[in-house]
């Protein structure tokens, strides 16, 4: 079985050294002999981390995808453009494709994953979401008794990482975020990991494979973790939670809602306690309860780990067709956010004078909403304070509306903090 691999860095060296590693107990259970004998690289005379002395190199990516002696591709170069333009290549070639790339698949998957279908190929990604975990097998074929009715996961390492080091070591965003950097955890433009856009690709995904909708990335709903300070990771803790960036998506009433954002969860959950770069996915069925997984969500050879796993599935015919587009999916609507019902945190700085907290919790009581907990620190001689509340469960509409009209009083000195609690019951 041969194999062409485009893109030859950390993922793709990955592979190449996992199935030479590997390669006696991946025989074994594939049944045929996987030889990677082309990669297409932007330059040959670049170090690699794996060996490539059985490896024909070359710069012309299109000469992979138009080789008639390669069966496989693996697509592990990233991007939304010349990658697309390879993949449907070589689709049409009548090539099975295995890709790490989230975008691709969360931007432009529905059409390749009818090109893939209308070519009678394999167009497989599990190595898109989570790195190492088998999140996308388990939706698909550990969990296929049940209709999912929660999916939430931390599934970007770095905002993890940054959220930890905020709350165990009282470190700044800015601070811990350079950090991440010159570990390598995040980019030199580190947009994508901390406002949520890699999260949102990879929640899209999760959300179709879970539900058996139709890729919606433009309905994700999507907020990132830069605003949130050392005053909310504070608080959190103090209130029994600890502040993880999730990726929820759930179906109510035929309708999918799916978003990203800061969430407060129950110090108690399993979920608020993965810390660092790893990811956690928890998934909850109707018949099974709560699973969660948990593992590395990057890395050469975890990732690496899920591109063969895909690789040996299409080798021995084990792919569900479900999972390919080979049947209609739904095309379910997305659910209107200001309707999602929600617990929130709110951060308040006010002028600390009597008769604040009353004219807050009145506010509330006019849009039925409760205060579940309450604390207040003075902050500075100037008397003002924080305040931090934890409200019912209550409609979004409702709560942004209720902050609307607070923010509007002279008490109030900054915008007022939302953030979503989610107990995960």
């Amino acid at each position: 079985m041969n194999i062409g691999i485009l893109g030859l860095g950390t993922v793709g060296g990955g592979v190449v050294n996992v199935l030479t590693k590997n390669q006696a107990e991946i025989t074994r259970r594939s049944g045929k002999n996987i030889t990677v004998t082309h990669a297409a690289v932007r330059d040959i005379n670049q170090d690699r981390i794996c060996p490539t002395d059985d490896i024909s190199l070359t710069q012309d990516p299109f000469g992979i995808v138009n080789n008639n002696e390669i069966d496989i591709v693996l697509e592990l170069m990233g991007g939304t453009g010349l990658a697309k333009d390879l993949v449907e290549q070589a689709i049409k070639n009548g090539k099975h494709v295995i890709t790490a790339n989230k975008a691709l698949i969360a931007i432009h998957g529905n059409e390749l994953l009818e090109l893939a279908k209308d070519n009678n190929v394999y167009l497989l990604f599990e190595a898109a979401v989570a790195g190492g975990i088998p999140i996308l097998k388990s939706l698909e074929q550990g969990l296929s008794a049940n209709q999912v009715e929660l999916v939430a996961g931390i599934i970007n390492g770095t905002g993890n990482f940054i959220l930890t080091e905020m709350r165990d070591k009282g470190r700044d965003f800015d601070d811990v975020l350079k950090e991440a950097q010159a570990l390598g955890y995040a980019e030199a433009d580190p947009t994508f990991d901390v406002e949520g856009i890699d999260a949102a690709h990879k929640l899209a995904i999760l959300g179709s494979i879970a539900f058996g909708c139709k890729l919606q990335f433009d309905n994700v709903s999507t907020e990132g973790i830069s605003q949130i300070s050392g005053e909310d990771v504070a608080f959190a803790t103090e209130l029994g939670y600890s502040i993880k960036h999730l990726g929820i998506a759930k179906k109510i009433d035929n309708k999918v809602q799916m978003r990203v954002h800061p969430t407060l969860i129950p110090k108690a959950r399993l979920l608020a306690n993965v810390d660092g770069v790893m990811n956690a996915v928890l998934v909850k069925g109707n018949a099974v309860g709560p699973t969660l997984y948990y593992g590395a969500g990057a890395g050469d050879e975890a990732t690496a780990s899920a591109v063969i796993a895909d690789l040996i599935d299409i080798i021995k015919d084990t792919v569900s067709h479900d999972i390919l587009g080979w049947q209609n999916f739904e095309d379910y609507p997305a659910c209107d956010t200001d309707d999602i019902e929600s617990i929130f945190y709110l951060r308040l700085l006010a002028t600390d004078k009597p008769g604040v907290l009353a004219d807050i919790t009145a506010i509330f009581a006019s849009h039925s909403i409760s205060v579940e907990a309450v604390v207040q620190k003075q902050i500075d001689s100037k008397n003002n304070a924080h305040i931090a509340i934890i409200t019912n469960m209550i409609k979004t509409s409702e709560m942004n509306e209720a902050v609307a009209e607070i923010q509007k009083n002279d008490f109030i000195q900054e915008d007022v903090k939302i953030i979503h609690v989610e107990t995960l019951d």
